[in-house]
């Protein structure tokens, strides 16, 4: 799949690992629209990038901002071809503590986020794919999802964000076997340690503890490390159905 011409949205792309996939789409030719809650971030990414980038206030949660999301990426040339999911939040909190039992809204939060908010833009984004002429190889789009090495290694107080991720995991297959009949493409990214927002605010002792762990590089992960690979499933017609773990050999530890 071509990035140059085509149309894409970057769902969550106002920060973080979103908004290096948003930018290194726009740097390769894409028009890009940078779905996201936060209107602030988003219209100042879109106002920098310029021609060729816009916002769009949207909630992964909710169909029709989602849907108005979608019609403002499809109506590029091309059509909307490219669509990444980036948005996701990640609380912690124990099965059962001092506290108590984990808070059942808490948990119902993360999965609909996190799982139901990437299932929405994968079937609405999917949906408007089926309209655009084939390229070369058959294809109409392609849906990259965003998951986590939680998904398989979660640690204590991760209940909540494994299970919403290890979801996302799990659709991948099926949703790329129901699709491959309309030449849509389904593929998750699973991060491990990233410089993002969230580890930014983590004292600087902390943040370089959480990179020599990883066995190597021993550093956190770069967004425009995830935003590279993003890309590549973009342009790699083969990779289909597959989780990918981008993580430099990192499991992670129970705590």
């Amino acid at each position: 799949m071509r990035i140059d011409g085509s149309g894409a949205l970057v769902a969550g792309g106002a920060s973080g690992l979103g908004e290096a996939t948003a930018r290194l789409l726009h740097e390769r030719g894409a028009a890009v629209v940078i779905a996201d809650l936060d209107a602030g971030k988003g219209e100042a990414l879109a106002a920098e990038l310029g021609s060729g980038a816009r916002f769009v206030a949207a909630d992964v949660t909710s169909s029709g901002p989602v849907e108005a999301a979608v019609a403002a990426a499809a109506e590029a040339d091309g059509g909307l071809r490219i669509s990444i999911c980036c948005a996701g939040i990640g609380p912690a909190q124990r099965t059962a503590g001092r506290d108590g039992p984990h808070d059942l809204e808490l948990f119902r939060r993360v999965v609909e986020v996190n799982l139901i908010g990437t299932f929405n833009v994968l079937r609405l984004a999917a949906a408007a794919m089926t309209a655009n002429e084939p390229d070369e190889e058959g294809e109409r789009g392609i849906c990259v999802n965003t998951a986590s090495v939680a998904a398989f290694d979660g640690q204590i107080g991760q209940v909540a964000y494994s299970a919403s991720k290890g979801g996302i995991v799990g659709l991948t297959l099926p949703a790329a076997r129901d699709l491959s009949g309309r030449g849509i493409r389904v593929v998750t990214i699973a991060p491990g340690t990233f410089d993002t927002p969230l580890l930014a605010t983590l004292p600087e002792r902390a943040r370089k503890e959480l990179g020599a762990a990883i066995p190597f590089p021993s550093r956190l992960g770069r967004p425009a490390e995830f935003a590279a690979l993003a890309a590549h499933t973009v342009e790699n017609p083969m990779l289909n159905g597959e989780t990918i773990r981008l993580d430099g050999a990192l499991r992670m530890p129970p705590r």
